[in-house]
């Protein structure tokens, strides 16, 4: 997607420097709260860039005519279009170009992998040069306008003269990209959410020193804006069922619940109250909540030591959360090599300057409870990298006699999650072994033809921006099927029965 490439504007502006200049141009590096009052505070670690950070750093972008950035997006976001409205200080209408494509450009910008996406396909790395920071860029669009309210006015277009109901099953990422999109074509959008709060796992899992509450709640507000109604404390399945989502005239649902079943590692005392999952934890902490069964509170682990298992981002945000609630000592245990850990580099670089120990190659073998049945210590096994397995990697493996008892008062797994299935299974709903519902890739169409699903609860645990690419695609492809529908009969008439929807 680069279609305004040609606009005499983005002419003229390449013409202002030549690639050459514009390549000569320093990397722009987003200040950062310094560490010693960081780790005390809930506040957000990454400040964003200023305006003339934001304009010079604009400026590198050399407006490739096959942007790689864009192929690297999972939403297709038209990176080079609205950098280019930034270079030439048009921030609102570079907001407009990314609300195209995406309806959370604050979180993305903060908590996208884009070296793995979009800056991963940047021309620079070509060049041996850094990639343009198309994240902070993003971010810094968002922000400028949530700071300032110069939000881009934005009028769904309507698809029929028909008011047609879709249901959407959860508030993360996957189904408010589902209902932007809806909602700009037409539809009329209902989000069922249950839990009390709105945004899913971008707040229950991802802590406020990343992604802060306000962030969330404003681009939740601009969706609610577009006319989305968002309904929370409502299980469907429970508090409503599917089929009387279809009595009450709802003729497309999407699935998109996520994947918060924690997942453990079966050994022995992980039943111990103080062996907790990271989504438990996590959602504890942004929760302000106490744990009363663990002897302690949540946010108050001042003389702790609390041990962190796996190496993913979550990993991550769960060991700087401990490190926030004072605990004395906090440790990251991966089985795997520091070159193979999954998080982030700056998510570990982040970790690291906080206090947190890393100890790769070590893996957890037991939890020992003390006479009161409360956790005291962890049995690790320390391993060395053999043989590469099935995945390319080297595996670990035990190193004979190299085994540790480690002194512990908390320990939180963070290896994985289970999606969360529907609460019931509407007819001809298929799910896999790992209770993820099945869909064709293409369409995120189940075998329901009414319900689509997308996010977690298909893919299994993944980034945000990948659960979001799920509900712009299955968008697309409900909007077509209603679309062929239209041209067919008169939607007025159709039975409301989920085999006679989209299809």
């Amino acid at each position: 997607m680069n279609d305004g490439r040609n606009e005499p504007w983005r002419e003229e502006l390449r013409k202002t420097l030549t690639p050459k200049q514009r390549a000569a141009i320093p990397r722009a590096v987003m200040p950062e709260i310094p560490v010693e009052y960081r780790i005390k505070v809930d506040t957000e670690v990454v400040q964003g860039l200023s305006v003339e950070q934001a304009v010079l750093e604009a400026t590198r972008c050399l407006d490739c005519p096959d942007p790689g950035c864009v192929k690297g997006c999972p939403v297709h976001n038209d990176i080079p279009g609205f950098i280019k409205n930034v270079e030439r200080r048009r921030f609102s209408d570079a907001l407009a170009v990314l609300r195209r494509t995406t309806v959370l450009p604050a979180v993305c910008g903060r908590v996208c992998p884009q070296e793995k996406q979009c800056e991963g396909g940047c021309t620079y790395l070509k060049m041996k040069k850094r990639p343009v920071a198309i994240g902070s860029l993003e971010r810094f669009v968002a922000d400028n306008e949530r700071l300032n309210r110069h939000e881009p006015k934005m009028e769904p277009v309507a698809l029929s003269p028909l008011s047609v109901k879709i249901a959407v099953v959860g508030s993360g990422p996957s189904g408010l990209a589902f209902a932007g999109d809806m909602a700009r074509r037409g539809f009329k959008v209902t989000v069922f959410e249950a839990m009390s709060w709105l945004g899913g796992v971008l707040k229950s899992g991802i802590p406020k020193f990343c992604l802060p509450n306000y962030v969330v709640n404003y681009e939740i507000e601009h969706l609610q804006k577009m006319g989305v109604e968002m309904v929370t404390d409502c299980r469907v399945g429970e508090d409503v069922t599917y089929e009387q989502l279809v009595r009450n005239g709802y003729k497309g649902i999407y699935v998109a619940t996520g994947a918060g079943k924690p997942r453990f590692m079966d050994i022995p005392g992980e039943d111990l109250p103080q062996v907790l999952s990271a989504q438990d934890y996590l959602v504890g902490y942004n929760q302000a909540y106490c744990k009363k069964s663990i002897g302690f509170s949540l946010k108050e682990l001042e003389g702790k030591t609390v041990a962190i298992i796996g190496g993913g981002n979550t990993a991550m945000d769960a060991v700087r959360a401990a490190i926030r609630s004072g605990a004395k000592r906090t440790m990251v245990v991966y089985r795997r090599s520091r070159e193979e850990m999954p998080a982030r580099l700056n998510e570990v670089k982040f970790a690291e300057a906080e206090g947190a120990e890393l100890m790769p190659l070590t893996n957890p073998l037991e939890y020992l409870a003390d006479e009161q049945g409360n956790l005291r210590s962890m049995i690790v096994q320390h391993m060395e990298l053999g043989e590469p397995d099935e995945s390319g990697r080297r595996k670990p493996v035990p190193i004979e006699g190299a085994i540790e008892e480690i002194p512990v008062d908390m320990v939180v797994v963070s290896v994985g999650f289970f999606p969360n299935p529907p609460l019931s299974l509407p007819g001809q709903l298929q799910l896999t072994m790992q209770g993820r519902i099945v869909v064709d890739e293409d369409s995120m169409k189940s075998a329901n033809p009414a319900i689509y699903a997308g996010g977690d609860v298909v893919r299994g645990p993944s980034t945000v921006i990948l659960a979001m690419g799920d509900g712009r695609r299955a968008a697309d492809s409900m909007t077509k099927a209603f679309q062929r529908l239209i041209d067919r009969t008169d939607l007025q008439d159709a039975p409301t029965a989920p085999g006679y929807t989209p299809e």
